[in-house]
């Protein structure tokens, strides 16, 4: 049974600073930042949620459906995925745009500073989502405002069940926005970040937000994560890195772990612990689709 994932496809631009932003960036200076970084290493990647977390999945013998916009320079992109054999039949290229770009900075802490163009990103919203007997459910991770409210609608629409984890769009939707999400989603992810700007703009606590769903999951970072269901509180440990080498798409590979467990029909709580051990491979790896299980 196949995933729709819905999120971005982009091409990542990867440096590496070999340094400290603390050690660069004064606090009380920020009103005037002015800042420059010296990066020796410099690659760049296939990445974006989607076409991670497809990676992910496909790696896990999953069955991965991207939905995704690729813009007029994507076609490296398409034979990519075509490599891997995840299935392109949701992802639209057009021609008045470039493809998503990611520009990504990491220092020796593995703090890390990005700069997103969302380029053809911003026209997902022109694929729609459609009952299929194959698809068992889906997910909405970061993408097009349009695109993120919309395919939520038509997820539940459809009646497949979804993953809502915002990411890094989550500061895009108000409150009630992000109460409809919550409404129509089976699942919600964040990270503990994003958890109390989620519970900040809707007023409801984690706890409560488990109940409005069949369960919620707050990841941790190296400290695993928080399984939530009816409003019961349940760690998962993290599993511990052989090397510490690239953080780039780690949380990207935890969601193709998610799914794979979601279709299996495993409780969360062994879902989210074979996300960690992904996850943990996955930082010990160069590149968001530079890695093996």
């Amino acid at each position: 049974m196949a995933a729709v994932i819905c999120g971005s496809l982009a091409f990542d631009t990867i440096m590496n600073f070999e340094g400290r932003f603390a050690q660069q960036i004064l606090p009380e200076q920020l009103h005037i930042l002015n800042v420059s970084f010296l990066v020796p290493a410099l690659r760049r990647d296939f990445g974006g949620c989607a076409g991670n977390i497809a990676y992910a999945l496909k790696l896990l013998g999953g069955d991965p459906l991207p939905m995704a916009t690729l813009g007029s320079d994507g076609a490296g992109y398409l034979e990519r995925l075509g490599t891997l054999g995840i299935a392109t039949e949701f992802v639209r290229q057009i021609d008045d745009a470039y493809t998503a770009q990611a520009m990504i900075m990491t220092d020796l802490d593995n703090n890390q500073i990005t700069a997103f163009h969302p380029g053809a990103m911003m026209q997902a919203h022109r694929t729609r989502i459609e009952a299929r007997p194959d698809i068992r459910l889906g997910i909405i991770s970061p993408d097009g405002r349009d695109a993120m409210l919309e395919h939520a609608q038509q997820f539940h629409a459809a009646g497949i069940p979804f993953v809502f984890d915002p990411g890094q769009g989550l500061p895009m939707f108000d409150g009630a926005e992000l109460a409809s999400f919550i409404a129509q989603a089976s699942w919600v992810t964040v990270n503990d970040y994003e958890g109390k700007m989620l519970c900040e703009r809707t007023g409801w606590s984690i706890a409560e937000i488990s109940r409005r769903v069949r369960a919620l999951v707050v990841t941790l970072g190296g400290d695993g994560c928080e399984v939530w269901i009816d409003g019961e509180r349940t760690h998962v440990p993290a599993v511990p890195a052989r090397d510490i080498v690239d953080p780039t798409g780690c949380g990207d590979a935890w969601r193709g772990a998610l799914l794979f467990g979601l279709e299996q029909g495993w409780s969360l709580a062994r879902c989210a612990e074979l996300g960690n051990r992904v996850g943990a491979i996955k930082i010990s790896s160069r590149g968001p689709q530079n890695y093996t299980l």
